[in-house]
């Protein structure tokens, strides 16, 4: 966009100029006048839109799916399982308060606030990709005029806006540093709770590149967050408090996993142990599982193992742990038969749940994937259920889509949980022949059954 493009926009105001009152621009912000174009409208990007038109009636939502955009336009979420997010989102479509494209560079031409939340998944060899940012940027900067407000919500590496996203604005404009703002504010929103996390369930963090890019983006968020919002020094301290927040979870998580291990060569119930020693102010360990999945936790710890000369072994350690977990699951599951004199091999395995949350329609980097490649290598059949997964998505994983109707007729050897979906609190285990049962996630009350159960973190029981 040339200089004089920018100049025939419609009248707007502008957040990046500390000349106008906090207060103007304040109202500014949710009277309109101020259009905000969101880039990326994914699970968490499009009920952060939706809040965003619900906040300021003048939101543009930007994705490169046109099956999303078309969705949106008919007033139809692909993001499922979030609660409010439906109403919200028909409403502020049928009121024209968010409108969607798959044009970016039209969008940036006519916001003043640019909001991105796209993805950064990590390669083969563990490097973050930031391909999908610098596309954005690239069309942001294409209609960046004077006085904009460039937002980061997705998790990058610490630096990346520092030396990424600002110069990739800068080369593309043509606009100098200090002629438009721009600030990380990490998303610190769950699936399944999104719209109440992002209007505040947590204060927001922000920090700018400048002090005039905190200011603004803490005026923006002031609006959106009813808690409150925290600024930070700067960009890159924001960034690492996002990934900080991660890689503590990661690395908690190995910890307890780790001395779930012990459970058997102690004797002892390791998750009672951790549930007692919590009850000191001081120490606050996780809890043991089958393994750790989504979005986040897996991928952020190579956001500072990848890309740094400082070394990271704890980091490093911590995935191995909690990637090894459903190997572990695998190895007491073949412990359990050889107890009883059987073998692993040939039998008939069933896997319940297969996303890496209770109810939430997600399966990136769930244990349950590695632990069926393994039950597979060691010999066994599996099948799977999952209530909230499709048969195609379940065989998807290479096992064999069941309900537990069909699982109890056909009979089974051993089941292992995964993901402790609320459906399966009522499982009529006495219509199973006796089974090993292995508890990724200590929930199941299997006491007064002839089930042979283990769990991870507490051991053998029958």
């Amino acid at each position: 966009m040339t200089t004089d493009e920018r100049d025939l926009r419609p009248e707007t105001v502008s957040l990046y100029d500390s000349s106008r009152p906090p207060d103007e621009q304040r109202r500014a912000f949710t009277e309109g006048q101020v259009p905000v174009a969101v880039y990326g409208l994914g699970k968490m990007g499009l009920p952060l839109a939706a809040v965003y038109a619900e906040t300021t009636t003048n939101t543009i939502g930007v994705d490169v799916s046109s099956e999303v955009i078309a969705a949106i336009e008919r007033g139809e979420t692909h993001a499922v399982r979030e609660p409010g997010l439906d109403t919200l989102l028909a409403e502020t479509i049928e009121s024209g308060t968010l409108s969607a494209r798959t044009d970016g560079p039209g969008a940036a031409a006519e916001a003043r606030v640019h909001v991105i939340i796209v993805p950064t998944p990590i390669d083969e060899d563990s490097t973050p990709d930031l391909s999908a940012l610098e596309a954005v940027c690239e069309d942001i900067a294409s209609g960046l005029a004077p006085g904009d407000l460039i937002l980061v919500e997705c998790t990058v590496p610490p630096k990346t806006c520092r030396e990424v996203v600002h110069p990739l604005l800068v080369a593309g404009s043509g606009l100098e540093a200090g002629e438009f703002g721009l600030a990380f504010c990490p998303e610190r929103t769950s699936s399944g709770r999104a719209i109440t996390d992002i209007r505040g369930a947590y204060p927001k963090v922000v920090g700018g590149i400048d002090p005039e890019s905190t200011r603004a983006a803490a005026l923006v968020y002031e609006a959106i967050n009813d808690r409150r919002v925290l600024p930070v020094t700067d960009a890159t301290t924001a960034e690492a408090v996002k990934v900080f927040e991660g890689v503590y979870r990661d690395v908690n998580i190995a910890l307890a996993n780790e001395l779930a291990r012990f459970t058997d060569e102690l004797g002892i119930d390791v998750n009672e142990a951790i549930e007692v020693a919590n009850t000191l102010p001081v120490c606050d360990i996780h809890t043991p599982g089958i393994g750790v999945g989504g979005h986040c936790i897996p991928y952020y710890p190579y956001f500072l193992i990848e890309g740094f000369e400082t070394d990271a072994p704890l980091l490093s350690t911590a995935r191995e742990v909690n990637d090894s977990m459903p190997a572990f699951a695998v190895s007491k599951l073949e412990e359990e038969f050889a107890a009883e004199g059987r073998e692993l091999a040939g039998k008939t395995v069933l896997v319940f749940g297969l996303t890496y949350r209770p109810g939430v329609e997600e399966t990136a980097a769930t244990p349950a994937g590695p632990l069926i490649d393994g039950l597979g290598e060691a010999g066994a059949e599996v099948l799977a259920t999952d209530p909230i997964l499709s048969s195609a998505a379940i065989e998807g994983f290479g096992a064999e889509a069941t309900s537990l109707e069909s699982a109890t007729e056909r009979g089974v050897d051993a089941a292992v949980l995964v993901t402790g979906h609320e459906e399966f609190e009522g499982i009529d285990w006495a219509g199973f022949d006796p089974l090993i049962v292995i508890d990724g996630r200590n929930v199941l009350e299997l006491g007064g059954t002839n089930h042979r159960v283990y769990t991870i973190g507490s051991g053998h029981t029958e």
